[in-house]
């Protein structure tokens, strides 16, 4: 079984380019709210692009509601700790989450207990950002192509490393070394700034991460781009080929995406407060113009849109986890 299949029909593409009108739509707001301020949590180290985009967008809500934004990140367990520190916060509002696709619909299905239930423990607010994965691999590495590294892995099993920062890479990986019959030694991380610095170091040879994290290493030299995941080519890598086209089509249309979420039982006026306030800022221009270069493509859209969405990636996601055999490290 692939990526491919794993997805399809499971509404992964679906719902990307809403309205204005159906972003911003909520219940009667609730007008007296925030009165103080509010703290994101950022369940990775800073340097990666969930904390970029929260730095970003963190501008944008202080200057909508005149408080500040409070950037809390708490790595470790591939995002597992700081979200299941989210599930647990006070249901007022105050405090929200960045919901990374790894650690809301992967991981519950690579950790015995991850510390929460996905599908239980959150109220989904809004979709924010979503792009495709990214092959690259240390200069040293001597393989300019998806085929030369399959090769290069088959004449030297065990001695090529492959760093991860979260669940979704580590699974890319796994699906690496499953479709091409090889055997390579996973390093993982806790967020994509140390595993880049370690790469850049080439104390790890190869990582499947996010644009956001290599684009500027890529471009500098530093780092070879192999492929990309996707249907169709990474705009700010334009003349890497995806997966597809170089002949791993097995890998799909696989995807990271980012999102907020507040703990369960959070009033419905107030997730509309947040759904709105974070659905403009998403959209400004100024805010795209940012996102652009780290290959960040906005996708904000309704609280029921993000929960279905949660519940169709959770299941794809399970399955393939069971069909790669990947296990939390």
């Amino acid at each position: 079984m692939n990526f491919t299949q794993l997805f399809s029909g499971c509404g992964f593409a679906q719902a990307v380019a809403l309205g204005a009108a159906g972003i911003f739509s909520s219940p009667a707001l609730a007008a007296d709210f925030p009165e103080k301020p509010v703290r994101i949590i950022v369940p990775f180290p800073p340097g990666g692009g969930t904390d970029a985009l929260v730095r970003i967008l963190a501008g944008k809500l202080t200057d909508a509601w005149n408080q500040q934004i409070i950037v809390d990140n708490r790595g470790g367990a591939q995002g597992s700790l700081g979200t299941a520190l989210g599930a647990k916060a006070p249901a007022d509002g105050y405090t929200i989450t960045l919901g990374h696709s790894g650690a809301l619909v992967i991981n519950p299905h690579m950790y015995n207990n991850p510390g929460y239930d996905t599908l239980k423990d959150f109220t989904p607010i809004t979709r924010g950002t979503e792009m495709p994965y990214v092959l690259v691999v240390h200069p040293s590495v001597p393989a300019k192509s998806v085929t030369e590294l399959a090769q290069l892995a088959k004449a030297h099993p065990g001695k090529l490393t492959f760093a991860s920062t979260s669940a979704g890479p580590q699974l890319m990986g796994e699906l690496f070394r499953l479709t091409t019959k090889t055997q390579m030694v996973h390093v993982p991380y806790k967020g994509a700034g140390p595993a880049v610095i370690d790469l850049l170091g080439g104390h790890v040879g190869i990582m499947f991460t996010v644009p956001t994290s290599v684009n500027p290493h890529i471009r500098g030299g530093k780092l070879r781009a192999l492929a990309v995941s996707g249907s169709k080519r990474e705009e700010s890598l334009p003349d890497v080929p995806t997966m597809t086209e170089a002949g791993f089509k097995d890998f799909g249309d696989a995807r990271e995406w980012y999102g907020f979420v507040a703990p369960a039982g959070t009033p419905a006026d107030v997730v509309g407060r947040l759904n709105t306030a974070l659905g403009r800022a998403l959209v400004a221009p100024d805010v795209a113009k940012r996102l652009q270069p780290l290959a960040q493509k906005a996708v904000p859209g309704s609280a029921v849109e993000f929960g279905d969405y949660i519940r169709a990636q959770y299941l794809s996601w399970g399955r393939a986890v069971k069909s790669t055999g990947a296990k939390a490290e």
